[in-house]
């Protein structure tokens, strides 16, 4: 007798094993697509590209992240966790206003010299999707940062007016105090197609220049709050 005709099964998603290679590849996958969104941008990185980069297929790398923006969503999240809740405790912290400078250029630079594509990726998602914006900063920083911000601008807000009147440094607002910094870091890297057309700096002088900006940066910061 001829055998019944059956529909074919739908293929299924491999089984997961154990949690471990998973977490093994997916590690590999957003460490494959940083390297890319450093050499392209995010805007010009392109799946393919990032699948041959870690190793593996493409539908392998679309059944774990299945578009390139949450991947990039992904990777952002993974990046800003290891800054976000630094930078909430060196504001929140004790120390010093000139220990807060340093600190925080410190980690602002060495962040985006391990992520350059960090500026473009969150000016696009500005543009683009402000919306997602704090989603996103509460995901990475695992606080909600309406929350935990004013806080720590109050208490900045109060170191600065003890400086003030201490004749120290002159008054400034938190909020600018804190957006100087933040631009002052960031610039280098939105900018580094300029810089190297304009000063002629390949990789490696770009990156002595951001070792030398660590130093310069919080002298040039602290200058210029001298009453």
């Amino acid at each position: 007798m001829p055998k019944p005709v059956t529909r074919r099964a739908r293929a299924k998603p491999p089984k997961r094993a154990t949690n471990a290679p998973d977490r093994e590849t997916e590690q590999r996958i957003l460490d494959a697509a940083r390297a890319v969104f450093i050499r392209r941008g995010t805007a010009g990185a392109r799946m393919q590209e990032i699948a041959r980069e870690a190793g593996v297929n493409q539908a392998l790398l679309h059944y774990y992240f299945r578009s390139k923006e949450r991947l990039s969503d992904a990777v952002f999240k993974q990046v800003a966790a290891g800054l976000f809740p630094a930078l909430i405790v060196t504001l929140g912290s004790d120390d010093s206003l000139d220990a807060k400078i340093e600190r925080l250029v410190a980690l602002y630079l060495d962040a985006l010299t391990q992520s350059p594509f960090l500026p473009g990726y969150l000016l696009s998602e500005m543009h683009h999707h402000p919306e997602r914006l704090p989603q996103m900063f509460a995901g990475a920083a695992g606080v909600n940062p309406a929350l935990v911000l004013p806080q720590l601008l109050q208490k900045l807000g109060r170191q600065i007016d003890d400086a003030a009147r201490a004749g120290t440094m002159r008054r400034i607002a938190p909020e600018q105090f804190v957006v100087n910094i933040i631009s002052l870091c960031v610039f280098p890297f939105a900018a580094r197609p300029l810089l190297g057309v304009a000063f002629g700096m390949d990789d490696a002088r770009f990156a002595r220049f951001i070792q030398q900006r660590k130093t310069e940066l919080p002298a040039f910061v602290r200058n210029a709050l001298r009453p």
